[in-house]
């Protein structure tokens, strides 16, 4: 990981931080710079009371313009860290939600970071961005997009303005096309990757597994650990050496169901699996199977330090210490 960018001091705004990858990166970036310096921010009363108990907490709506400014105003955060999204398939659930959540909530953040003078702004984007008509394998950086989802649609569109107010207003905000990303600290969160966070949860209960998606339906996948890397990498990075301004590709490893069940079964022989596809299929049959990373690799030199085994024995590890003494 490179040098921390910010300076001593300085105050870090997560927003979100109690999803998936906004727990994992306030406590990453707390280890980093100092829990005190690093602002937790969510729209409910996090599960997680370390993230509200070992540094300040903020209950927000990033749709709440008046209190996200006020909130900006009292900390002034030199990085904000926007990740308050509403997902793949929770969003083709509530369409005109997910894009107003989506879309509005990023305008909020990136006027009020304009107004008070953010320093640099990160904002997740996905491999959701890309639709039925781009290449399925090694998807280039630029390519044909047309994504068919409502949060394909927001995140595509996020992408643009993220680019024009760097443009216009001279904002350093940064970005990264996530694939699916795995991690054992948080439970699923609506998106269409998310079987291969359960599966492994189901595996270590020693409950059955009903897969969502097919059994040979490859997607990019990331664990998150590597996921954190990449994030904090490219926001260390130092600003002349990006060369992407939309959101750079981001790459690790692609597999099917079939293949992380034999992952698995090299822990649990016996661990049963079924597959019952759902509408999530569709949404997954339009997303790239692999992803080509150049420009990522390049600029900021990314590197991937987990594959599929190496991430299931690192998973099950962590999960089977979680448990409850007895079970």
């Amino acid at each position: 990981m490179t040098t921390p960018a910010t300076s001593s001091g300085d105050t870090i705004l997560v927003i979100g931080a109690g999803g998936q990858l906004g727990l994992e990166l306030t406590h990453e970036l707390r280890r980093l710079y100092g829990a005190s310096n690093v602002v937790a921010a969510d729209v409910r009363q996090p599960q997680d009371a370390e993230l509200t108990q070992a540094g300040p907490f903020e209950l927000l709506d990033v749709l709440d313009q008046a209190r996200l400014t006020e909130v900006m105003r009292r900390y002034k955060p030199a990085q904000v860290y926007h990740l308050a999204a509403l997902l793949s398939a929770t969003a083709e659930q509530q369409p005109k939600f997910g894009w107003r959540l989506n879309m509005d909530g990023l305008f909020n953040v990136l006027d009020a970071s304009v107004e008070l003078g953010v320093r640099q702004v990160y904002w997740p984007s996905s491999i959701a961005v890309f639709g039925p008509d781009t290449p399925r394998e090694n998807t280039p950086q630029l390519t044909t997009m047309n994504p068919n989802t409502v949060y394909g649609i927001s995140k595509l569109a996020g992408e643009q303005w993220g680019e024009w107010y760097f443009r216009r207003h001279g904002l350093d905000i940064r970005s990264l096309r996530y694939p699916g990303l795995i991690g054992y600290k948080s439970l699923p969160g609506g998106g269409t990757t998310d079987y291969a966070v359960d599966i492994y949860h189901k595996a270590v209960a020693g409950e059955a597994f009903e897969c969502f998606l097919k059994e040979d339906t490859y997607l990019p996948m990331m664990y998150m650990p590597d996921a954190l890397k990449a994030t904090l990498d490219l926001m260390h990075a130092p600003a002349e050496s990006l060369t992407v301004r939309s959101s750079y590709n981001l790459g690790a490893m692609s597999f099917s169901p079939a293949e992380i069940v034999a992952s698995i079964r090299r822990h649990y022989p016996d661990f049963q699996v079924s597959y019952r596809p759902d509408q999530r299929q569709q949404i997954a049959d339009s997303w790239p199977a692999s992803i080509d990373d150049t420009p990522a690799r390049r600029d900021w030199n990314w590197q991937p330090d987990f594959d599929l085994d190496k991430m299931t024995d690192d998973m099950l590890l962590h999960l089977k210490q979680m448990q409850p003494a007895g079970v």
